[in-house]
């Protein structure tokens, strides 16, 4: 479409699939991917930096790369209002979400639901909307904008570019698990960040700089006589050709078509607290952190990386239409289709053709890099979080006797059906008109997620909440999402030379007016129904809430408990004539849980790190429940196994065949470990603290000066 990439820029994308495959394969041998916890979660072993940049570049897919910029040359400055959002969300995950979520020894969100709320019916919708929600948005966005930059630089076929890159993609998945993601995501947000800076700067420079950017972009208005001639267009009418009036402020009227201010504060900031503190992509990788101190050391490492996207991507996507202003700003839709294949717009195509027009041989290659980091480290977070939810919500629930090693087998087949279904897809995305299917599934969110995010809050903060509430109010409010949806598919936008005739409530309503509803709808349903119904059992709220995290007093009362119930247990079977060797050591076992509860003089106290590495390999306890051993295969004889079978084992990380399960850990020990996470240190406490005022400052700074 622009030209073709240069050996120098060929040789610096080999290099980039080189550096991620030595890195995942190296992060994959090094890790534990034979059980749950070192597959799904990473062991919980990571540490603060590596989660934050997994988060940032999770987040930071090629369709940002692709969107952002587009509207950031489409419309100004207003689309950077979700990135400085995002700052401050972040900071209520780490602080608020991600405590609640590790003391209730989750693995997946859907799961906190049914534990929250008890039953299986919520956990089992909202798993199946979760991975609706990823295959039909995410996977097609990232894949749309990954193949229309592809495309724009290498001339590479579409379909063969595409398997190519979700292969990789998937074999890191599929064989490392989170440690591999996570590690391949580390390297490349340096790439990312490194990359999209050096565009930066080299387009401040051809424009002059900052003030001189915000003057030019007012007035980068097409030549019309002159696109006319050069294309030799059969219509002469235009459409959205002059910047906005106020393109240059974030927050706007109430009335505004882009991001009217009442409509971002409460229907906008409710759906994305679904995604930065409810959704499986970003939860996962901070519940993989040793402990809540690396939690939130990553939360605000994230939170700082999100200031930037606002000056790497929407600043140069403006500074392409300053430069580049007959392209990326197209007169009609007969010209859109000459210039970009959709008649929805060009703008989608801004920051590729800044990375194709502005930047020598070698730096084409490094941002060509950048941008298939973006799509794999999108696509690696979805493969990785979908397989973790369909696993360990909707398999396990239908098979509750699946060993540890099935899961796993399960979990990684899954992302090749993940695969399969994303390469099915390409077709549809190449047929539909890009401009309008990106804008459409920007809406799909708002539309869906609002009553989940409702769900999540009334779980945490409102104890009062059953599940009987939840589930009327959910139901409700996905109904009349998903019923809003629809209608906006029927009643497309029509093309902007072309009169307006959908109804009125879908032509004026901002999509982002409607989650505004649907979000409080979800609310009030689920109050008026929780107060007409019996309270919750106690079992539901005593760890899944915001304020379990201080009710130390029955924390310890009930530890006390169960403490007292094991020893009785373990006295009552050696009296009744168990061998006495283990009475000894169920008896020493017994006598160690007493000891390490809190508030214990002795030596053995939380944080003791034995505990943690003692059931660090326990794969028995799945999903808060106690998968049962199967005694046949306790006392299976070691098989001669095929090579291939043994190399299966070895590729994936499996341990030995005949393994023995160890015992299931019972709920103290499983409560002790939770709260060891918890534990921080009064003067890493104060750091922290300082680090949230720091970022909570600088994002509602941002806010101000860019819509001043």
């Amino acid at each position: 479409m622009f030209g073709f990439m240069e050996p120098a820029d060929i040789a610096v994308v080999a290099l980039y699939f080189v550096l991620v495959l030595c890195i995942g394969f190296f992060a994959m041998w090094k890790s534990n991917r034979s059980t749950v916890s070192g597959y799904f979660l990473a062991g919980r072993s990571m540490t603060w930096m590596t989660i934050g940049a997994s988060l940032f570049v999770s987040n930071i897919g090629s369709e940002h790369f692709i969107g952002l910029a587009g509207s950031g040359a489409a419309s100004g400055f207003a689309v950077g209002a979700w990135e400085f959002n995002a700052v401050l969300l972040l900071q209520v995950l780490g602080w608020i979400f991600i405590p609640v979520y590790i003391r209730s020894g989750v693995y997946t969100m859907p799961q906190y639901l049914s534990k929250r709320y008890g039953g299986n019916r919520l956990k089992i919708y909202f798993a199946l909307l979760f991975l609706l929600l990823y295959v039909f948005t995410k996977l097609s966005v990232d894949l749309y904008a990954g193949a229309l930059f592809i495309r724009a630089s290498l001339g590479w076929d579409l379909y063969l570019s595409i398997i190519i890159l979700i292969g990789l993609t998937a074999v890191l998945t599929v064989t490392g698990g989170l440690v591999a993601v996570i590690y391949t995501d580390a390297m490349q947000a340096i790439l990312m960040i490194g990359g999209a800076l050096t565009l930066m700067v080299v387009g401040m420079v051809k424009v002059g700089g900052f003030e001189e950017l915000k003057r030019r972009y007012m007035l980068a208005s097409p030549n019309v006589t002159a696109v006319l001639t050069s294309f030799n267009l059969s219509s002469t009418n235009t459409c959205h050709i002059h910047p906005k009036e106020d393109s240059l402020r974030m927050l706007r009227e109430p009335t505004d078509e882009d991001i009217p201010w009442p409509g971002f504060l409460l229907g906008q900031t409710p759906a994305s607290g679904w995604y930065w503190c409810a959704d499986q992509v970003i939860v996962q990788r901070v519940l993989a952190a040793k402990n809540i101190a690396h939690a939130k050391g990553a939360t605000l490492m994230a939170g700082f990386l999100k200031l930037l996207p606002m000056f790497i991507i929407v600043i140069p996507g403006m500074i392409s239409r300053v430069l580049f202003t007959d392209e990326v700003v197209c007169i009609n839709p007969e010209h859109c289709m000459q210039v970009c294949g959709s008649r929805a717009g060009c703008s989608n195509i801004a920051y590729p053709r800044l990375v194709l027009g502005i930047l020598p041989a070698g730096l084409r290659g490094l941002m060509m890099a950048v941008m298939i980091a973006a799509l794999m480290s999108d696509l690696d977070s979805i493969f990785n979080s979908a397989s973790t939810i369909f696993t360990l919500d909707v398999y396990k629930h239908l098979r509750k006797t699946a060993s540890s090693r099935e899961l796993m087998v399960v979990g990684r087949l899954f992302v090749f059906f993940m695969v399969a279904i994303s390469i099915a897809w390409v077709p549809i995305i190449v047929e539909m008109q890009g401009g309008q299917m990106y804008l459409y599934i920007q809406e799909v969110a708002d539309y869906l997620t609002p009553p989940v995010a409702a769900l999540f809050l009334l779980g945490v903060f409102w104890t009062r909440c059953n599940e009987q509430g939840a589930f009327c109010g959910g139901l409700v409010g996905s109904i009349l999402g998903i019923i809003r949806l629809i209608l906006a598919f029927i009643y497309q936008t029509p093309d902007c030379d072309e009169p307006d005739i959908r109804p009125s409530f879908i032509r004026n309503i901002h999509y982002m007016y409607v989650a505004t509803v649907l979000f409080w709808i979800t609310v009030i349903i689920a109050i008026v129904v929780s107060l007409l119904t019996p309270a919750p059992p106690r079992e539901y709220t005593r760890t899944t809430t915001f304020w379990a995290l201080n009710d130390l007093d029955n924390i310890k009362s009930y530890q006390k408990e169960e403490s007292d119930k094991v020893t009785s247990r373990t006295v009552a079977e050696c009296n009744g004539g168990a061998d006495k060797s283990d009475c000894k050591h169920k008896d020493a076992d017994g006598i160690e849980l007493v000891q390490l509860m809190p508030g214990s003089d002795d030596s053995k106290s939380l944080n003791s790190p034995s505990i943690s590495e003692r059931h660090a390999p326990n794969d028995s306890y799945i999903n808060g429940q106690t998968t049962p051993v199967d005694q046949e295969s306790k006392e299976e004889p070691e098989l001669e196994r095929s090579k291939w079978w043994r190399f299966f084992d070895c590729f994936c990380g499996f341990k030995n065949y005949d393994v023995k399960d160890p015992v299931a850990k019972n709920s103290v020990e499983d409560e002790i470990i939770c709260l060891q996470m918890l534990q921080e240190s009064p003067r890493i406490k104060i750091l922290l603290n300082i680090g949230l005022l720091v970022v909570l400052s600088s994002g509602i700074s941002m806010f101000i000066y860019f819509s001043l």
